[in-house]
């Protein structure tokens, strides 16, 4: 767990790509005490007329380096696991691939543990 979605637009470089999914994993394990190898990473990258967002919501600077971060995770986090997960993530990537902290967004989907299957057909948190 956690499974980790990226949107953002095309023309970055795989070192980029690579550098952010690095960082953000890393936050995780770091704050969220995800264990070694339980890394599952997609991205998803967008032609400009297919990646839409609000500029300026809740008075954000936003510019087309927005990376849209989705993380499914179990619901065992507190709040202050939560929050110390955000600050990580943008700490490490303005430090990883000095990308501005307005252009990271983070959404956290909390789902039961036993709706996990990692394979097998088996709810291994079950």
């Amino acid at each position: 767990m956690p499974l980790t979605h990226v949107s953002m637009r095309k023309g970055k470089s795989e070192r980029y790509k690579e550098a952010m999914l690095e960082s953000i994993y890393l936050a995780m394990r770091e704050t969220f005490n995800v264990p070694e190898n339980d890394r599952f990473m997609v991205i998803q990258e967008c032609e400009q007329d297919n990646f839409v967002y609000g500029k300026n919501y809740l008075d954000i600077a936003r510019s087309n380096d927005l990376l849209l971060i989705q993380l499914t995770v179990s619901n065992t986090r507190s709040v202050e696991q939560k929050k110390a997960l955000y600050a990580r993530i943008v700490e490490l990537l303005v430090q990883n691939i000095q990308i501005r902290p307005e252009d990271v967004f983070i959404n956290l989907v909390e789902v039961a543990k036993e709706n996990w299957s990692f394979g097998l057909g088996v709810a291994q948190y079950a």
